[in-house]
């Protein structure tokens, strides 16, 4: 992975993991044992999907430029059903709190966009590459080099 995008991974994913530590914290301290595992559970599936989407979505960029925009608005899409259907499969379990799990889910998934958001807008990413200068005066010449 390009550092931009390592850059751009980072600065989202440690937000998530703070908002899931606080979750955890206090899901612990609210429902017990339980509670705190389920966020901690939540707060790692949350990065593992949207890290793995952040890492498709870039590879899509530079393999397929074409096809970038459609890509994020379905791998969008597609992550926020999967954590739907996450919700779904885990919504009776024992081995955790759901409802801990739920909220965590759903905040790690607000704390990641959001940071991913920040990060896109702060950092500097050239959207077209620059004419190089000998480039431009071979054309201009009608020679080749």
């Amino acid at each position: 992975m390009p550092s931009n995008d390592v850059r751009i991974l980072a600065q989202a994913a440690v937000p998530t993991a703070a908002v899931g530590a606080v979750a955890a914290l206090v899901s612990g301290l609210t429902v017990g044992g339980k509670g705190a595992v389920g966020a901690i559970v939540a707060t790692v599936v949350v990065v593992l999907f949207m890290g793995l989407g952040l890492y498709v979505l870039q590879r899509t960029a530079k393999s397929l430029p074409h096809l970038f925009q459609a890509m994020g608005l379905m791998l969008y899409a597609a992550q926020i059903l999967l954590l739907f259907v996450f919700l779904a499969v885990f919504k009776n379990t024992t081995l955790f709190h759901p409802k801990a799990f739920a909220i965590t889910l759903v905040a790690g998934t607000l704390a990641w966009i959001a940071a991913q958001t920040r990060a896109h807008m702060k950092s500097k990413i050239l959207y077209v590459e620059p004419e190089s200068t000998t480039d431009s005066k071979s054309e201009k010449s009608g020679h080749s080099s």
